[in-house]
């Protein structure tokens, strides 16, 4: 009896083996085909969107406002306007680090390589390049406690390597994605990247839009809320199939609040993970294969509208291959791919062929073959990652002015509830200044953490100071400068205060506004 039960182990065994993988034979002209129309969409996407970034907040671009794309325009934004290109020199310096140390270079590798990269960064990148450069290693860089951003978009928008170099091979992504991603994100902001990298991974094995999104889906945990919000734009695409407004509309109505990004509470700026994956898949969706209509549909959602038609540009991209790309969409683009990425000594050209050459290596080492002209890859089916969740149980309730104390050395402020994030900078805009402000910070006359604030521009901490977690109730904070600087100037904005439970702003009847609820 025991060895009829181990056979029909094994055979079972064998069976789920056998459903959880599939081979593909693909030709390595066509694996390069797709490879570079991956890296050449984002590209071509992020440039497209570039001037309507954050310009629409809260509303989309009407159908009548023209967004202009010509002959030479590539080279104009890619000479011009080099820190548009974040969503680029951010990725490429993940491919270096593989290039330079191979496929298992260890995580630090990646994130010492961006936290002393020279570019300038913003939001969960730059909090977690602060973190990085200060000792806090990775995952805990990412982490929401020490990062107000990780749920923000930012590992989202730089995961298209990790998809482009596991060709059907979602789960094999979602490691790389794990032990880079979490450099600078967590929860829904992780699972963003995550995402991404799944759509990039079933693009090389599927001409499907629908099947893309939907399987890719399945990498992320179904109690989260970024699962459900792309769940939702897939129930809206069935049931609104010929209108992206009305889709674009239930978005908003559902999931456009946010709550960790202390720029986006209380604001229509939302630069949330889950928001601007919903606008991507909502322009892959309605786009229907359509390179020119997905980059319109996803660019005319707003937000964050140049990194999100760079991720659907590469996704279709991936999926049609370079040579198909129609020809209006790749003007002037051989002009530009041998010119490096600013901050960066690799070009379009280098990353065609430096990611052809990983995404062979990744084959070769999860079961697949090259064989003269052939590759045989051993698809996966998506595994679901592990479920995480930022800023648990904490809700905005408030934003409050903050005060400078008589001897203007310190922030001092009182408010009711568990958690603040105190809004400012001691970094102007491209200041590249040494100095480095010196501070404390006391929460009920407690010593917390002893921040320092670099006014340097590429190496500032995002913002001046936070802490969640706090007991219910009033609580006083007080940011000590320990060396005002005659020549340097801290700014403050003002503080985000969190409670326990969500504010309610008007009932049912449409009265009580402003009430809150914070029992």
């Amino acid at each position: 009896m025991k060895i009829l039960f181990l056979a029909f182990w094994f055979f079972m065994a064998g069976i789920t083996c056998f459903a959880q993988h599939k081979t593909i034979l693909i030709s390595k002209q066509d694996l390069q085909d797709k490879i570079r129309g991956g890296w050449a969409g984002q590209t071509i996407g992020v440039t497209f969107g570039g001037p309507m970034e954050f310009r629409f907040q809260g509303s989309f671009i009407s159908d009548y406002q023209p967004i202009s794309w010509y002959d030479g325009y590539l080279k104009e934004a890619m000479t011009n306007n080099p820190g548009l290109y974040d969503d680029l020199y951010m990725d490429l310096s993940f491919v270096d680090v593989f290039e330079k140390n191979g496929l298992d270079a260890p995580t630090d590798s990646f994130a010492n390589a961006y936290a002393h990269a020279g570019y300038m960064l913003w939001h969960a990148n730059q909090a977690g390049r602060y973190n990085i450069l200060h000792g806090i290693k990775a995952p805990m860089s990412g982490h929401w406690l020490n990062n107000p951003h990780a749920d923000c978009i930012d590992y989202q928008i730089e995961s298209d390597f990790a998809g482009l170099m596991s060709p059907g091979m979602p789960n094999v992504a979602s490691s790389i994605s794990d032990k880079i991603g979490h450099i600078m994100n967590y929860g829904d902001g992780w699972y963003g990247g995550v995402y991404v990298g799944a759509m990039y991974a079933l693009a090389f094995t599927s001409k499907n839009i629908p099947f893309i999104v939907s399987e890719a889906l399945k990498t992320i945990p179904p109690r989260s809320e970024f699962y459900e919000c792309i769940h939702d734009v897939l129930e809206w695409h069935r049931k609104y199939p010929l209108n992206w407004k009305s889709t674009w509309f239930e978005i908003q109505k559902k999931w456009a609040d946010d709550i960790g990004c202390p720029e986006g509470v209380f604001s229509p700026f939302n630069i949330d993970a889950k928001l601007n994956a919903a606008y991507v898949v909502l322009g892959l969706l309605y786009g229907g294969g359509d390179f020119g209509k997905t980059l319109q549909i996803t660019t005319r959602c707003g937000q964050d509208a140049d990194c999100n038609p760079s991720t659907a540009g590469g996704i279709l991209g991936t999926v049609l291959g370079y040579d198909k790309i129609p020809a209006y969409w790749k003007m002037g683009l051989a002009a530009i791919e041998e010119m490096d990425f600013k901050y960066t000594t690799m070009s379009l050209r280098d990353v065609y062929e430096i990611g052809y050459k990983h995404a062979l290596e990744n084959i070769s080492r999860h079961g697949g073959s090259i064989q003269g002209s052939q590759i045989r890859i051993l698809s996966e089916a998506p595994v679901v990652v592990r479920y995480e969740k930022s800023f648990p149980g904490l809700f905005p309730v408030a934003k409050i002015p903050v005060q400078w104390s008589a001897e203007k050395d310190a922030v001092n402020f009182d408010f009711e509830g568990i958690g603040f994030v105190l809004r400012g900078d001691a970094a102007p805009w491209g200041s590249e200044s040494d100095f480095v402000f010196h501070t404390e910070l006391y929460v009920d006359g407690t010593l917390v953490e002893s921040p320092e604030l670099p006014a340097n521009y590429t190496t500032r901490r995002y913002e001046l100071c936070w802490k969640y977690q706090l007991p219910k109730g009033k609580h006083q904070v007080r940011l000590k400068i320990l060396n005002p600087g005659r020549e340097h100037e801290l700014k403050v904005d003002e503080a985000i205060i969190y409670g326990d439970a969500p504010i309610r702003g008007m009932d049912l009847n449409g009265a009580g506004a402003g009430k809150k609820s914070l029992k």
